[in-house]
């Protein structure tokens, strides 16, 4: 539907919207605002009734649909057919009203104690715990929901907590029948109670061995000549330093991650995961993260003795504290940044994750000026820069229609406080400049992809060398955060732990020097001329970074081809990667003090930097750069028809990566694959990253194989190649290490000791003491030097 508002709106609009400055942004906003333009519009008008009315909702609770899912729920648990029992009982829970009865117990609580049976079935007994506990925040005197927590507690040895939930069902239970079956379980909990003695009291569940976090480092925003602000450390950093801590001034989770990760810490949904109480969309990995995203809070305390009469003092208490566990200790004083969207389609399904994320600074900020009568000045408050000038005219009048909506939607609620008339037009200016805003200083929250280990790293289909991936769950804006700039070569580096940004040093930095992260792609991942185009497409800014302003070998033979002479280690470049390397060199002979203190000096470090063994004719002051000529020899190479030869290797490669993926590595792929690398290596430069991606892949192939050495041969000739591209205890290096760690450990040889070592203090340089939490395979390695083990051997 707002494809029709753009296009229809979009010729009359672009010559308005298209290229004015800043500063008629006002003038622009009154000719779209209605009225009078989108007054008698249809579809705009249909969009906000889709987006706030509750009658119009799509995610609205559904009672008929919920029984329908409970019934077929109950068909998979009588089968046996428990992970089935589960997704219906929970997709029940999504559509279940809150306050409806079935049979005269609460619906929301029989289905948390249904799930709770189901989880329990597949030992799940900590999420079993859970789920009984949220059935008594919703009926606190549910006589079958203290019986199966109380089983859950005996099966987990915490007998005294057992024994106190089956006291407070007999109670509440008024079957006898049920009577007796709570009389039996509760002896067993007696029994067990008293054959364990003092060791069967209860623990602190709250005790975590977290480390200690080292104090994070003094840092100071300046104003940079180049960069403008920018973040520099008052002190010198040691390496694996804790730079910086923060959590979002606001986040949304990513559409395509909505099922599978929580939807206000972005962690990994668990079996017992609960939606939103007032809604049925948002889904949450805790009471805790459900409540402070704004979603309905359990508290019946004052409910919860009645007709409980005679209830000892001790029982009572426990029940309260059952009750309002993980809701009680929350500070409800926090902005919830999705109550305001809870109010009928649940707006993160229909608008893009920028206009959702804009919403909620709007609100925060509104929110804010209620508790401090502070000006309501969303540019200002949040002083982040942004790229409007640069947009093309259809993102300009993209994000002018989508302020306009956002108001109307944020009026819904707000009322009386918002009132469209007086404030839209000063809301509209500063909510497309936040649109704008988002758009270059938001940070994706990325998570790495971890596999799944079913069992010790030694034993045989536990090895790992698949490829490791960041995968982005979430994005928010980080007030602080957003001040460090980019660079290709960064200083720091960027981790999440839920939702909280950490900011690490990777390097010694002296003190007075800029903290600098990289936005995308760093040297050694994509060469110059790629890395510059990202950056002013997402960005709006030409890179001025050493990374990008000197000569580096990495940028040189990234996607070099190789000298036709046999033993010439000379790279032969592109005309598109030559262009971009000539006007580096351009930099350096016309303004050489802009990188160092002389051009001899300069020249020195070129060659320390090994640029001599592929380019040794850069030196020369009277050499130009030729492409399809090597920097070494000179010699002429013909690229079209190395291209030519190359395409039908890469169809051979399609082939295998296919088969890999499926698992199904066959002889005859395998060996065509390693005959089209014979030929790739006498077409592409030695230290070219198409290599080392393809011996990556053949390290997957002979291990799915079974050809374990062969796979250990190629994974060491993949990262030979990576370290030239990378510095050699860059991070790329540490997750390829851990492939080659994996595989030598299947086939005992002791030079993985060696490997883990090394993975480890990389890993701990880029995440510190959180790297276990951030890639928890490294525990499995860790511990697998301490295991005897025997080889496994290759066929």
């Amino acid at each position: 539907m707002f494809t029709h508002i753009l296009i229809f709106s979009f010729e009359v609009l672009v010559c308005i919207v298209g290229s004015n400055p800043e500063h008629t942004l006002s003038a622009s906003i009154n000719m779209l605002l209605p009225p009078p333009f989108f007054q008698h519009l249809p579809q705009f008008h249909q969009m906000i009734k889709d987006l706030t009315d509750p009658s119009m909702a799509l995610c609205c609770k559904n009672r008929s649909a919920a029984l329908e899912a409970k019934l077929k729920g109950n068909e998979c648990f009588s089968k046996g057919e428990y992970p089935n029992a589960l997704l219906f009982y929970s997709q029940a829970l999504r559509l279940a009203p809150v306050d409806m009865d079935d049979m005269e117990v609460n619906l929301a609580a029989l289905l948390y104690v249904n799930r709770a049976s189901t989880l329990q079935k597949m030992g799940l007994l900590l999420e079993c715990l859970r789920d009984c506990s949220r059935a008594l925040r919703v009926s606190p005197r549910y006589a079958k929901a203290w019986f199966r927590r109380g089983k859950a507690n005996i099966s987990l040895g915490k007998f005294e907590d057992a024994i106190r939930d089956l006291n407070i069902s007999l109670k509440a239970e008024i079957s006898s029948s049920r009577k007796r079956q709570i009389e039996a379980e509760l002896k067993i909990a007696l029994d067990k109670f008293k054959g364990m003695g003092s060791s069967g009291k209860k623990t602190n569940q709250n005790q975590s061995e977290v480390p200690d976090e080292l104090d994070q480092v003094k840092l100071q925003c300046l104003l940079t000549t180049t960069k403008g602000r920018g973040m520099f450390c008052v002190e010198d950093v040691s390496e694996a330093s804790l730079v910086h801590k923060e959590d979002p001034y606001a986040a949304i989770i990513l559409k395509k991650c909505r099922e599978t990760h929580c939807h206000f810490c972005f962690n990994e949904l668990s079996a017992d995961a609960i939606s939103c109480a007032s809604c049925s969309i948002p889904l949450y990995c805790s009471d805790q993260c459900q409540i402070q995203a704004g979603g309905q809070k359990f508290d019946r305390s004052s409910k919860s003795f009645s007709g409980l009469e005679g209830l000892a003092d001790d029982l009572k208490n426990y029940m309260s504290d059952v009750v309002l566990t993980g809701t009680s200790t929350l500070d409800t004083g926090l902005i919830a940044e999705h109550r305001h969207e809870c109010q009928g389609f649940h707006w993160p399904l229909i608008l893009p994750s920028e206009v959702v994320l804009a919403g909620r600074i709007l609100v925060k900020v509104i929110e804010q000026k209620r508790r401090t009568s502070a000006d309501t000045n969303l540019i200002g408050f949040l002083d982040l820069s942004h790229n409007y000038l640069q947009l093309p005219p259809e993102n300009k009048l993209e994000m002018h229609i989508y302020s306009i909506i956002l108001l109307h939607c944020l009026q819904h609620f707000y009322r009386t406080e918002l009132p469209i008339s007086g404030i839209m037009p000063s809301f509209s200016l500063q909510l497309v400049i936040l649109l704008s805003q988002i758009q270059v200083n938001s940070m994706a929250v990325v998570r790495m992809q971890a596999p799944e280990v079913k069992g010790p790293v030694y034993e045989p289909g536990n090895a790992l060398t698949s490829r490791l991936e960041q995968v982005k769950v979430g994005q928010a804006v980080y007030v602080a955060g957003s001040f460090f700039n980019h660079s290709c070569q960064p200083n720091i580096q960027a981790y999440f732990l839920s939702r909280t940004l950490y900011v690490q040093a990777t390097e010694y930095i002296l003190a007075g020097s800029e903290l600098e992260l990289s936005y995308g792609p760093q040297v050694g991942q994509w060469d110059c001329k790629d890395r510059q185009q990202l950056l002013e497409d997402r960005y709006s800014f030409t890179c001025q970074c050493t990374g990008c302003s000197e000569l580096h070998v990495p940028d040189l033979v990234i996607n070099a081809y190789r000298c036709t002479k046999l033993n010439c280690l000379g790279v032969i470049l592109d005309h598109t990667v030559t262009r971009c390397e000539k006007r580096k060199l351009k930099l350096l002979l016309d303004a050489p003090t802009v990188y160092s203190s002389s051009p001899h000096k300069q020249v020195e470090k070129l060659k320390d930097a090994n640029i001599s063994e592929v380019a040794r004719h850069v030196f020369e002051s009277d050499y130009k750069l030729k492409p399809q000529h090597c920097l070494v020899c000179d010699s002429y190479r013909d690229l079209q028809a190395s291209c030519a030869a190359i395409s039908q290797a890469e169809s051979c490669y399609k082939r295998l990566q296919d088969a890999i993926a499926s698992n199904e590595v066959s002889t005859n792929i395998l060996l065509d694959a390693v005959r089209c690398t014979d030929l790739l290596r006498t077409t592409f430069h030695p230290y070219n990253k198409r290599i080392a991606e393809v011996e990556d892949n053949l390290a997957q192939a002979f291990c799915l194989v079974g050809e374990l050495q062969a796979a250990i041969d190629h994974c060491k000739a993949s990262i030979q190649i990576l370290e030239k591209l990378y510095d050699a205890n860059h991070i790329a290096i540490g997750n390829e290490l851990i492939k080659l760690a994996s595989l030598e450990i299947l086939v005992g040889d002791s030079a993985a000791s060696s490997s883990i070592s090394r993975i480890t203090a990389i890993f701990s340089r880029y995440y510190g003491s959180h790297a276990d939490d951030i890639y928890p395979y490294l525990r499995h390695l860790k511990g697998s030097r301490d295991v005897d083990k025997s080889p496994i051997v290759s066929r």
